[in-house]
């Protein structure tokens, strides 16, 4: 078992526990995250939060709680649909699975060799476009979900606010995180070559033909890098699904 695998994985994200199967160095279990988001807020940022977590909702009258379920049900299957979308966007790679696919999974090109062939840049651009989908279908609901709840009960109000500014706060940061994915990623890809060429014959020719037939080593790292996408995907719905999710809750149960 790695070093990653030894540590406790127990109410961690999917894209965290593979994460850590890359790069498994050890975490302070004193770390604590609310210290971390701390850091990450300047002043400006603390006074947006504070006006949103205290807004006066109490002088507004409540909305029907009869309407939750209308709001909530559109956007519920915008959710469903945005999930098998990207999800079935990122499962058809149009190189080991059957049919066509939107973004296709890079194979070496004709008459490369080995060497060249073992580039990872075109599979850094292919992350990149998964998550460039990801994240434009995810802002469209997202920002959906917030309509609704502005429409709503003053508390629901209140959530979009602070949602609203969390996202304003925190986006250059998630992005600048989750654009450090495909880069870890080169590490598996390394590992993955480096273990192919461990298996060949002293003198033989590593023909990059090869690498796309089933149960070659780019295609496990195919299969890796869609467990990766899928659950980053996995991760950036959170927001969104829990927006989505408190439309249906009444009107006085507090955001």
């Amino acid at each position: 078992m790695t070093p990653g695998l030894q540590r406790t994985t127990f109410n961690r994200s999917g894209l965290v526990r593979i994460l850590s199967e890359i790069t498994p160095e050890p975490v302070d279990p004193k770390y604590d995250f609310g210290e971390r988001l701390g850091q990450w807020l300047d002043f400006s940022d603390a006074l947006a939060l504070f006006s949103a977590l205290n807004a006066d909702a109490a002088r507004h009258a409540p909305s029907p709680a009869s309407g939750a379920a209308a709001h909530a049900s559109p956007l519920a299957e915008q959710l469903d649909r945005v999930r098998e979308t990207l999800g079935a966007s990122i499962r058809n790679d149009g190189v080991f699975t059957e049919g066509s696919a939107r973004i296709r999974f890079p194979t070496p090109l004709p008459q490369a060799t080995a060497k060249e062939a073992a580039d990872f840049s075109p599979y850094h651009r292919y992350y990149l476009a998964h998550q460039r989908d990801m994240a434009s279908a995810i802002a469209a609901l997202r920002g959906n979900a917030r309509k609704a709840l502005a429409a709503r009960s003053p508390a629901h109000r209140q959530l979009a606010e602070l949602d609203a500014n969390f996202d304003n706060i925190l986006i250059a940061r998630e992005r600048n995180l989750l654009g450090n994915i495909p880069i870890l990623l080169a590490r598996r890809f390394a590992q993955r070559h480096q273990e192919h060429q461990a298996t060949l014959p002293p003198d033989a020719n590593d023909d990059p033909a090869h690498w796309t037939e089933p149960g070659s080593w780019l295609e496990a790292f195919c299969q890796d890098t869609q467990a990766m996408l899928l659950a980053e995907l996995d991760l950036r719905l959170k927001p969104a699904a829990g927006l989505i999710a408190a439309l249906g809750q009444e009107d006085n149960t507090p955001p």
